[in-house]
């Protein structure tokens, strides 16, 4: 495949570099833009600007909801647990070991 366009960038000592603008153009992403790479089995990188996810109209009128809630009665929306609650959640993880640092094992769907 013939390259369309040629751009060169210095990698730093930390593993960061900088996107030629002539790259982000091309790509229409800007500061805070997200692109993703991918590495084919021939280890060739592919750089593209990551697909917005569409919104979801119903989660959307549930958050303007809760925004719109919170902002009317900014005492009341937004409580402590009950201690009853706290003991019971202690009750049922005391016992978990968790490593908030380690890698997460397999797909991740958030």
């Amino acid at each position: 495949m013939a390259a369309l366009r040629e751009e060169e960038s210095t990698i730093t000592a930390k593993g960061q570099t900088t996107i030629p603008k002539a790259v982000r153009q091309a790509l229409g992403v800007d500061y805070g833009g997200r692109i993703t790479f991918l590495v084919d089995d021939q280890h060739r990188v592919y750089v593209e600007k990551v697909a917005e996810e569409g919104s979801d109209p119903v989660v959307d009128r549930f958050l303007a909801f809760l925004a719109q809630d919170m902002a009317k009665n900014p005492g009341t929306s937004i409580l402590a647990l009950p201690s009853t609650l706290r003991d019971r959640i202690a009750a049922l993880t005391g016992t978990l070991d968790v490593d908030l640092d380690a890698e997460i094992d397999g797909d991740v769907a958030l």
